[in-house]
């Protein structure tokens, strides 16, 4: 099993572990996004209003389309970011970290690529998350039971015909500067730490290679991801309102229109809302995800070898 594989086998078990741990936050952060009216419930009040409605299982409407959707868009960016870092480390002399255009190119080409085979699973989770079954609307109130991924498969196929897999796809395709802005300040960081660490064993007089540990992933997946979402988060509402099919959201003539009508119509709030929960969700997700993938990672390259070793000797 080459690298790329293993890395991307690595991310996606990642990404499903840290989805499963976070998933209550996606469903509010999704709900307060694409609601247009002003509110002014706190994260407990809005728990406790799903609960009261809709059981403890509304807090995890659309976890499965969710996670085949974490496991599809981790598994396909670990393997093109991988096979792309490999492509620019062997294509120069020098060192083998990547400088912060380099992580910005890798970045783009594994966001790009997948946004677009991702983008209809997360149309079906963002419209199980938030769909008032019995109205033509999509509405994140009085939803009496939550829906099926062939039952919400087949809504969106009437309502808007396979193209409806596809809503929201440009402030999505937008959106790959997050993980851009993620992964590059995460690399950018790794290399501080390990360069910060070096210098401090060389003043010791050791000539040993500083490793990371799973608490420094941890650390370091969640500051990345902080910044990335801060900075993006107007568009995760663009999308996230085009994605669910929401009525007010038919009026976005493209991704910055839609962004200046929200601010027009809602105040900067409206840019806004949703933010805390994602923030925690985000952070959380991403610390899971870097600190579990590395540790998957290694675990999976040390059975591979192990597997393939007797092999070799026959």
């Amino acid at each position: 099993m080459s690298d790329s594989a293993i890395h991307a086998l690595a991310g996606a078990a990642g990404g499903i572990m840290a989805m499963t741990a976070t998933y209550p936050l996606v469903v509010l952060s999704t709900r307060a996004a694409v609601e247009t009216k002003n509110h002014s419930k706190t994260v407990v009040q809005t728990i406790l209003d799903i609960i009261k409605r809709e059981g403890p299982w509304g807090l995890y409407s659309g976890l499965s389309s969710s996670l085949v959707g974490i496991a599809v868009t981790n598994g396909v960016y670990y393997y093109f970011y991988e096979r792309s870092r490999g492509i620019i480390l062997n294509s120069r002399e020098g060192t083998k970290a990547l400088s912060t255009l380099e992580s910005m190119l890798a970045g783009l080409i594994a966001g790009s690529a997948t946004t677009v085979i991702s983008n209809p699973i997360w149309v079906i989770q963002a419209s199980q998350a938030v769909h008032k079954p019995g109205s033509d609307t999509w509405a994140p109130q009085n939803t009496p039971r939550t829906l099926g991924m062939l039952e919400t498969v087949n809504q969106i196929l009437t309502k808007d015909g396979v193209t409806g897999f596809w809503r929201g796809i440009g402030p999505a395709l937008v959106l790959v500067i997050n993980p851009v802005i993620q992964y590059t300040v995460f690399e950018q960081l790794k290399n501080i730490l390990i360069e910060s660490r070096t210098a401090k064993l060389r003043t010791r007089g050791s000539k040993a290679v500083p490793v990371l540990r799973d608490w420094d992933y941890f650390l370091l997946g969640a500051l990345s991801k902080l910044v990335a979402t801060a900075l993006t988060y107007p568009y995760i509402v663009v999308k996230s309102r085009l994605q669910v099919g929401q009525s007010q959201a038919s009026k976005y003539k493209s991704s910055l229109h839609g962004l200046a009508l929200i601010l027009k119509e809602e105040g900067i709030r409206g840019l806004y809302k949703g933010i805390g929960s994602k923030l925690l969700q985000s952070v959380l997700t991403a610390a899971i995800l870097f600190a579990g993938q590395r540790r998957i990672y290694e675990l999976t390259k040390q059975a591979v070898t192990s597997v393939s070793r007797p092999a070799l000797l026959k």
